[in-house]
């Protein structure tokens, strides 16, 4: 999967890979080209007392250095700019891909590990690519070239090259066979602590009031514990590679030594070739030191390219129609909601949440949807924007099934309030211009006044402008509620889904929401899910839902006549209520 994510996202960087190989094989035999000047210094100008010789290449070897400086500055700009840009699109189409999955996708990766393949698994891939440009694509180049050059120098000891090499790469390929398992825990243990992280700082109102910050310091200890042994581990193979590396460098250096110096005594080597075969071995085993710092980072980077690959290749289970079509002229603009015969189970789920939901909640009428915690109303919902797709039946606004429908177009005509109101960090003006981008100040001044939010949005400091933090976190529930139903209002689409999104308002402001709506809705589908009976009590109609399935339907004074499972909740309620 790393050598595939690579190529794909490397092909529009071509020309900046090119400028690297360039640079670094400039820089290459600049490098390769010292040790023989080197080595004439010392044969022709020090043995002979040359200072002219000397002077004269020791100019040249300068020159050869501020080459190979520019090469290598200009290698590391290009290879960085390539790794950058790669990264910068390989985090964009993994957003691209998230904001296309279902809420069953999303489920299964869950949201912390979603972010950390987002970031630190792209980091980890953006590294090596950086560090390639730097360091391996050098290391090849000096390392055949170091061979040669050595060759050329005293064939007799490269011996010592064939012998050093293979010892090195033995020893460190058996660290990173055992480093590989290491990284892809740490990824695994890295979304855990995110998961923990996330989880407390989204519930710290529950943690204090239930006086568990110490069970949550402990549990989150344990995840970073558990990622701090696993880094420690791969840590401590990872320093082993270096005094390795340095041993066989070091002993390569004696030995050449020993055995050159016998050469020079017999009078079949000069002390200048010596230390240019020298330089070069110790070339050739620093390239390949650089190989193995690259070795080691490439198991961890294909375990995150592994990761990344697995959200790229995910489809997600609402897929939008090849041959998309529109709504029927005469029909456009009603938002009538049809459900036809609809089910749903989850995969690998016992039985199914939803079986056998008919019913039309017709345009210009309230419809409303009731029922005990865990009787499907949420999934209900969800099937109405195609948030899910329903595994049985038709769903269908304006006489259309949405499977056929572009999902923009389908989204375009619905407003959604959900159970959980989530304001985007900004303000209230931006969190408003979600549902209609060109929306005019009076437009979102009248939809907050419906909304019930006109009085507290005017008294806070900056109106419109007042700074809303991430979540709607500095505004109170039902403030954080209404706010997302003005943002519903100022789309004005044709379908209204309101999805509990009226309990945390007191009685009357309800009542006064609910006439507000009734008069800046008339001729839309209303569709409300409710808990609480006083908010529907004008419905139209109302859907009695329990066990996934609709057991009864009608108006408040029919279901109250003809429906056991509809005067169980009055019931509870009014009981829930007296007894406040």
């Amino acid at each position: 999967m790393l050598w595939k994510l690579l190529v794909e996202y490397l092909r529009p960087h071509q020309r900046l890979l090119l400028a690297v190989v360039v640079f670094q094989l400039a820089q290459s035999i600049a490098s390769l080209y010292l040790p023989t000047l080197n080595a004439d210094i010392i044969d022709e100008g020090v043995a002979k007392g040359d200072t002219d010789y000397i002077l004269r290449i020791g100019g040249v070897m300068l020159l050869v250095t501020l080459l190979q400086i520019v090469c290598a500055v200009a290698a590391v700009y290009f290879g960085a700019k390539a790794a950058m840009g790669m990264g910068r699109d390989v985090r964009g189409a993994i957003f691209s891909k998230v904001a296309a999955f279902s809420e069953q996708e999303v489920t299964h990766f869950g949201a912390p590990s979603l972010i950390t393949r987002s970031t630190n698994d792209v980091q980890q891939v953006q590294q090596l690519v950086l560090m390639s440009a730097t360091l391996m694509v050098t290391a090849p180049m000096l390392s055949i070239g170091g061979v040669i050059m050595a060759m050329r120098q005293d064939l007799q000891l490269s011996w010592l090259i064939a012998v050093s090499v293979p010892v090195l790469l033995v020893a460190v390929g058996l660290i990173i066979i055992r480093m590989v398992p290491l990284f892809r825990l740490m990824q695994t243990r890295i979304d855990t602590v995110n998961r923990v992280l996330r989880e407390q700082l989204t519930g710290i109102r529950v943690i204090r009031a239930f006086v568990r910050e110490d069970l949550e310091t402990e549990r989150f200890g344990k995840a970073n514990e558990d990622v701090t042994d696993t880094a420690l581990r791969a840590g401590r193979l990872m320093a082993l590679a270096f005094p390795l590396v340095m041993l066989v460098l070091n002993v390569s250096s004696v030995a050449v030594i020993w055995f050159g110096s016998f050469r020079i005594q017999d009078g079949s080597m000069q002390v200048g070739t010596l230390i240019a075969f020298l330089s070069y071995l110790l070339q050739i085993l620093m390239s390949v030191m650089m190989a193995t710092f690259m070795a080691i980072m490439i198991p961890r980077a294909a375990v995150s390219a592994d990761r990344i690959g697995q959200v790229l290749g995910t489809e997600s289970s609402v897929r939008p129609p090849e041959h998309p079509v529109g709504f029927d002229a005469g029909r456009k603009g009603r938002g009538e909601l049809q459900m036809r015969d609809v089910g749903f189970a989850y995969p690998g789920a016992e039985r199914p949440v939803l079986s056998g939901i008919s019913f039309t909640a017709p345009a210009g009428a309230t419809t409303a949807i009731i029922g005990a915690t865990g009787s499907g109303k949420t999934t209900l919902v969800n099937l109405m924007p195609r948030l899910f797709d329903a595994t049985s039946g038709v769903v269908r606004i304006d006489g259309v099934d949405v499977r056929e429908l572009d999902p923009d177009l389908l989204w375009g005509h619905i407003g959604l309030v959900p159970q959980k109101p989530y304001l985007f960090s900004g303000t209230i003006r931006s969190n408003l211009l979600y549902g209609k981008p060109d929306a005019t100040e009076d437009e979102m001044w009248l939809a907050l006044s419906i909304a019930q939010a006109e009085d507290f949005v005017r008294n806070m400091d900056g109106g419109l402008g007042a700074t809303i933090s991430q979540g709607g976190t500095n505004v109170s529930g039902g403030q954080r509620q209404r706010i997302a139903i003005a943002r519903a209002l100022v789309k004005r689409p044709e379908l209204y889904i309101f999805d509990d999104s009226f309990s945390s308002l007191d009685t009357a402001t309800d009542a006064r929401l609910r006439q507000a709506l009734k008069e800046h809705t008339a001729g839309a589908t209303l569709v409300i899910i409710a808990q609480r009976v006083s908010s529907i009590v004008d419905a139209d109609q109302i859907l009695v839902l329990d066990d996934g399935r609709i057991v009864a339907d009608g108006t408040h004074e029919q279901l109250l006549e003809s429906s056991g499972t509809y005067q169980e909740i009055v019931n509870s309620q009014l009981a829930a209520a007296e007894s406040a």
